[in-house]
């Protein structure tokens, strides 16, 4: 599965709730004169926009794997510069002042490698602004990896485990920016989102979580998985009398001042 398979409506359809941790992220990096900030992981252009708006004098480019998100950011935002490329291998054009990243990191390797290489591209005071999904333990993806198991599928399951990185505790990354940084801020948030029973929950990670799973399988095999999928969500998320449901979805957040 790759970044490049991700579909940009799907994506979308809880973009209220997927840009409010990208809002959070920007909010806290510290105030400072940004004249060039890239996004890494742009995806449809939502993010980018936010860092547009805060920044309405500075050159703001996006970059993402997907050719089908850069082209839905295009057409959000008519005349900006949005580039296809990999994030593990992309070299800006010129030093940023501010290199943000919501919601991807956690999809790439070797962040001891990556991390200290994308500061090297910031000017004196620049920020790495990271936001990573930290749910790996939680129940809806012990039971993605739970239903990847069964023996119809599982040898192929095994390509789609490895698409997400497990990422770091506060204090690694802590340890690993601090010879590089003179100022890191690292905190933890659990947002809880209301959602439309499993059937919500299953339609939110349909677009992300889930999609290097069913990537995999044929349309008859796509429905049985997600049937046992609900199934073993059912153990864990109750939905109330009105039909919804809480998902608790914590994120892991770092901004590293160069």
């Amino acid at each position: 599965m790759r970044q490049s398979d991700w579909s940009p409506g799907q994506y979308l359809k809880f973009e209220d709730e997927r840009t409010r941790p990208a809002y959070d992220l920007l909010s806290a990096v510290p105030d400072q004169g940004v004249k060039y900030a890239v996004d890494l992981g742009c995806g449809p252009g939502n993010s980018t926009e936010l860092i547009i708006e805060r920044y309405p004098q500075a050159e703001v480019v996006g970059v993402d794997s997907s050719a089908d998100m850069v082209a839905k950011a295009k057409e959000r935002l008519p005349g900006r510069n949005f580039t296809v490329a990999d994030i593990d291998k992309w070299e800006p054009t010129k030093a940023a002042d501010l290199l943000y990243a919501n919601a991807v990191m956690q999809w790439l390797p070797e962040h001891d490698r990556l991390f200290p290489r994308l500061l090297g591209y910031l000017n004196p005071g620049g920020c790495l602004a990271i936001q990573m999904p930290d749910n790996l333990e939680e129940a809806t993806h012990v039971a993605m990896r739970d239903v990847a198991a069964d023996t119809r599928w599982a040898i192929r399951m095994s390509e789609a485990d490895a698409t997400r990185s497990k990422i770091g505790t506060a204090s690694s990354y802590y340890r690993l920016l601090r010879p590089y940084c003179r100022r890191i801020d690292i905190w933890r948030t659990t947002y809880h989102h209301p959602l439309q029973g499993l059937d919500g929950i299953i339609e939110w990670f349909t677009g992300s979580a889930l999609r290097p799973y069913l990537a995999l399988l044929n349309k008859e095999e796509q429905a049985d998985f997600l049937e046992k999928y609900r199934q073993i969500l059912a153990r864990s998320y109750e939905p109330d009398d009105g039909g919804m449901v809480l998902l608790p979805f914590p994120r892991l957040f770092i901004v590293a001042t160069h």
